[in-house]
Order: C-alpha cells, then sequence, then structure tokens
C-alpha cells in the first residue's frame, strides 16, 4: 500500500509520484451533517483525479454501517481511496462503524493500492486524533450515528498529521494550538502547511 496525505486540496499541476490511475473511490463522510453540496466537492475532486487518469465513483461509508464486511471486496475493487476534509472526528466514527480499517488493512499488500486524503483524511490516518480537538468538534452526530462509536483511526502512520499549519486557512489558529499541545506532551506528530503533503510508499 502507498499513502498521500495532504493537507488542503490536489491540484492537475501537482501530480503525486504514488497515483498512477485506475479506479478511485472518494469519501465524502467528513462532510455528513454539515449540509454542504456533496455534489460539489464530489464534482471538485472527480475532476482533479480524472485529470490524474482515474475512473471515479463515491464510496459513502454510510452503505456499509449495517454489513461492514462488505466493504473489503469494494476496496478491493479500486486502486486508490481519496478522503475530503470535515470533520475528522465524524470521519472516524463512520470508518469505525463500516469496518474501514480493517477493510483497508487487506489491502495492505497490494503494492497498486493508495489511501490519499486531505485534511480530516489525513487525520485519520495516524494513531488517535489527540489535538484535533482544538480544529474540529468531537461531538458532531449527523444522522444516523452513535455516541456509543468510537472515533477509531486507521494507524497507518506512527504519528498524527496537524493539517493547516500556518496556512491561509480558518483553522490555522486551532492548527497551532494542536501542534503546541502535541508539543508539549511529547506526541509524534507532522505539521502540514496547504500545499504540502507526505507521500509514503511500500508501508506494508
Amino acid at each position: 500500500m502507498r499513502l498521500l496525505l495532504s493537507s488542503w486540496f490536489l491540484t492537475p499541476d501537482n501530480q503525486p509520484l504514488v497515483l498512477s490511475g485506475g479506479r478511485a473511490g472518494i469519501v465524502l463522510n467528513a462532510l455528513d451533517g454539515y449540509g454542504v453540496s456533496r455534489a460539489r466537492d464530489y464534482g471538485r475532486e472527480s475532476r482533479t483525479l480524472e485529470s490524474f487518469g482515474y475512473s471515479c465513483e463515491e464510496l459513502d461509508l454510510r452503505e456499509y454501517f449495517a454489513g461492514p464486511e462488505e466493504l473489503t471486496e469494494r476496496l478491493g475493487g479500486l486502486d486508490l481511496v481519496w478522503v475530503l476534509g470535515g470533520n475528522a472526528f465524524v470521519l472516524a466514527r463512520a470508518m469505525t462503524r463500516a469496518g474501514f480499517r480493517a477493510a483497508v488493512q487487506e489491502q495492505g499488500q497490494r503494492t497498486d493500492f493508495v489511501y490519499g486524503g486531505y485534511s480530516a483524511g489525513a487525520c485519520v490516518a495516524g494513531p488517535d486524533l489527540q489535538g484535533i480537538e482544538l480544529m474540529d468538534e468531537p461531538g458532531v452526530l449527523p444522522a444516523g450515528y452513535s455516541s456509543s462509536t468510537r472515533p477509531e483511526c486507521l494507524g497507518l502512520v506512527p504519528f498524527r498529521i496537524v493539517p493547516h499549519w500556518r496556512s491561509e486557512h480558518a483553522e490555522t489558529e486551532g492548527a497551532e494550538l494542536a501542534a503546541a499541545y502535541l508539543a508539549e506532551r511529547g506526541l509524534e506528530h507532522r505539521r502540514l502547511r496547504d500545499g504540502e503533503m507526505l507521500e509514503l510508499h511500500d508501508i506494508s
């Protein structure tokens, strides 16, 4: 498996080395409950990924809340899972409920498979969301979500990611607080400015 973890959007002018075309599933669940235009965000991201050679489809994790065992098969037919930003706690709860961590780990030996995401989609790749409560509201529960579902992360990298650090972004103040919180406690983390990304190869 390969990873592409970004602070903010990709652009057609910024070609990550880990992207090589195929089928992409776009995850919008970090936006659940916010009343934003999913069609707008899906359209923007699909146009970008299509410029990298992908055919795109939405991967809505809510469809797997009742049958998480089916998600592994769905991911097996994809070459890229691209996870948008929004609320990292909402996203992590959706991933927990859908069994996403186990499903993505099943793809670990595939050298052609990419997990990618920006902002919240990058945050959930780490071991936990410590410090991110200074950026995102941890108690948001969209319709169909339960407070008993823990917002578990994927553990794909051993460090926490703080996006939007010292950037022209509405969350940059929160990012500064989150980075300071993690540093004070000696918790391993990476700070990403908008426009920066981590490309990691063969993490399995």
